[in-house]
């Protein structure tokens, strides 16, 4: 995975004046810290950030953080967003080697048409969305796919039914589910109410035999 420059400027004053003062000037404040190296406080031009984390690897992109005279290989990680724009306030920059195993989140795209759950009127529910994973910076991947054609009504597919690098491997065990095979709704929400009725239907009867049942206070009054 080949890095992508990104200029930061270094020396920015601290505090949350300072703050909304960069992010008027169109920058976003950050941190540069990591393999015990003092933190760097930066800021780097949020569209060029914004352009730097949209490709396929989004925040698993390789940065060449370049600071004043310093330059750094980072991961893009803590990004803070406003909470109705959604735009990125404070970043993180990682520093990371090329040579040490760390740990990211790559997303998991479903492929294939199910099509004995479609022609059974099933639906395909994914579980899993994004997917733990330890390898070397430059051998994450951006996505992971799961081939779902040969899923079936009440099935299962696992983390270990995917197909991943061999440098990569799985933060996660390996039997959580990915994606399952639903039944039609209605099947779902019928047996749903059966069991509940006959619940119900239970309770009904007990209470009606209490209701009936004659006390033995009355019994010797007839007698």
């Amino acid at each position: 995975m080949p890095e992508i420059v990104l200029e930061a400027q270094v020396g920015r004053t601290s505090g949350s004046a300072a703050a909304r003062r960069l992010r008027r000037e169109g920058l976003v404040p950050g941190t540069v810290y990591g393999h015990g190296t003092e933190p760097v406080s930066v800021a780097v031009v949020a569209r060029e950030l914004r352009t730097a984390l949209s490709g396929e690897a989004g925040t698993n992109a390789l940065l060449s953080l370049q600071a004043g005279s310093q330059t750094y290989l980072t991961l893009a990680r803590a990004l803070q967003r406003h909470p109705v724009k959604g735009s990125v306030t404070h970043v993180d920059f990682l520093i990371v080697r090329r040579d040490e195993v760390i740990s990211a989140e790559v997303p998991v795209n479903l492929i294939g048409e199910a099509l004995e759950v479609q022609h059974g009127d099933g639906m395909v529910e994914q579980q899993l969305f994004t997917l733990p994973v330890r390898a070397f910076p430059t051998d994450i991947p951006n996505f992971v796919e799961l081939d779902i054609s040969g899923l079936t009504i009440g099935a299962f597919l696992r983390v270990a039914d995917l197909h991943l690098p061999d440098a990569v491997t799985v933060d996660i065990d390996p039997e959580v589910t990915v994606a399952a095979g639903l039944p039609p709704r209605l099947e779902i929400v019928e047996a749903v109410v059966g069991e509940e009725g006959v619940a119900e239907g239970e309770v009904a009867i007990e209470d009606g035999a209490a209701e009936g049942e004659p006390s033995s206070g009355s019994t010797d009054e007839e007698a």
